[in-house]
């Protein structure tokens, strides 16, 4: 019998562990994959989210590694459009940091086996729940392992991701839609001249963003007019030239991903003595870098309510206001990333001129400049 049993060893479903582990609790952690998940698709993080990463000592480690973009270009033919600067909306982080996904979960789970050499289980496949009242019992099979495995908890947090086992066995319905916009990313050496600056090409033919990464290295993302599951570093490369004039080295490059977009709700975050967190609740698009983001700050609001939970402790309304909050930020995050998509669609370049007519003088405002600064960093 635990305190807490998360569901999902990504992101989140540690950086919750590290958090309820740090308050005394005792939490299992239940992992389906047997080896951590070798890509790196998110590499963003807010300041709001570092400050509350800050909470599980690890935000020190991950500033070290990571790459501080302390502002932001947009271009396009070669010209510059805008100019941002993510210095002012927070003193504590006064940029967005990137740092890959791998090393991401990493220290986070470092961080959790320093508090509990034994709380991550890998290779757990979760295929019944039973809420008996005073505690919950997650049913599974553990990978080469043909017996039935029982986990026991007071409470059961999903972590895992947009499609959440927990979310299923809880009977909680989804809404929301799929969206035409289709991208392809990859990881090439950073030959230019940008430096720790994030670079937002907009042209007649889509988008072409790029962001610098630890190791030399600049992350490239395209807006493709369909979904380019076979593509080559080759195919990026070629777009990259043709959109921007900017050379890729295509046989340099150590990750290639070709993404679509959809955007899921679930009805509900509180059910029992369970909750949904990050992705499992709500499924954003990854344009803007604030899914991960998002889950983190759930998993902040949460980690105490659980804690006061198991101290006897009345939670019923703050579990309700988590509920309600993190929902509305979910909402405008996903308006946040809608703006995102609409901006970086293909256009005709008589569009394209008359919108940068408008986006020159009113990026020379403060006060729009200050607007948008607290937007691009979810603050």
């Amino acid at each position: 019998m635990f305190d807490v049993a998360i569901v999902g060893a990504g992101p989140v479903g540690l950086y919750l562990g590290a958090l309820l582990l740090q308050e005394g609790l005792t939490v299992r952690i239940l992992e389906q994959r047997t080896t951590p998940n070798p890509q790196s698709r998110a590499i963003g993080i807010h300041p709001p989210a570092l400050s509350a990463l800050g909470r599980a000592g690890v935000a020190a480690g991950m500033t070290a590694e990571g790459v501080q973009i302390s502002r932001g270009i947009a271009r396009s033919a070669g010209r510059e459009v805008a100019r941002l600067s993510f210095t002012h909306p927070s003193a504590q982080h006064p940029f967005v940091l990137t740092l890959p996904q791998t090393r991401t979960e990493a220290l986070l789970a470092a961080r959790v086996r320093e508090l509990d050499p034994a709380a991550v289980v890998r290779g757990f496949h979760v295929d019944s729940m039973h809420d008996a009242g005073p505690f919950v019992t997650l049913s599974g099979r553990l990978a080469d392992v043909e017996q039935q495995e029982v986990c026991q908890a007071r409470f059961v947090v999903g972590a895992d991701g947009a499609h959440s086992v927990l979310r299923r066995l809880l009977g909680i319905p989804t809404s929301g839609r799929d969206y035409p916009d289709t991208y392809l990313m990859g990881d090439f050496p950073d030959t230019g001249t940008d430096g720790a600056a994030a670079v937002l090409h907009l042209e007649p033919g889509g988008i072409v963003e790029s962001f610098p990464l630890p190791g030399g290295l600049r992350r490239w993302v395209v807006h493709t007019d369909s979904l380019l599951e076979h593509a080559t570093a080759e195919d990026l490369a070629g777009i990259v030239g043709n959109r921007t004039g900017v050379v890729l080295e295509a046989g340099a490059n150590s990750m290639l991903s070709a993404f679509g977009v959809r955007v899921r709700m679930a009805r509900r975050m509180v059910a029992g003595r369970a909750a949904l967190v990050g992705d499992a609740a709500h499924e954003i698009s990854p344009i803007g870098g604030q899914g991960m983001n998002l889950g983190w700050l759930d998993a902040a609001a949460l980690a105490p309510i659980i804690a006061a939970a198991l101290q006897g402790k009345p939670t019923g309304l703050r579990l309700e206001n988590f509920e309600r909050t993190r929902m509305a930020a979910a909402r405008a995050a996903s308006r946040q990333a809608w703006l995102n998509m609409a901006l970086g669609r293909a256009v005709p370049p008589s569009f394209l001129a008359m919108r940068h007519t408008v986006l020159r003088p009113a990026f020379r405002l403060a006060a729009v400049q200050k607007l948008a600064a607290r937007r691009f960093t979810m603050q």
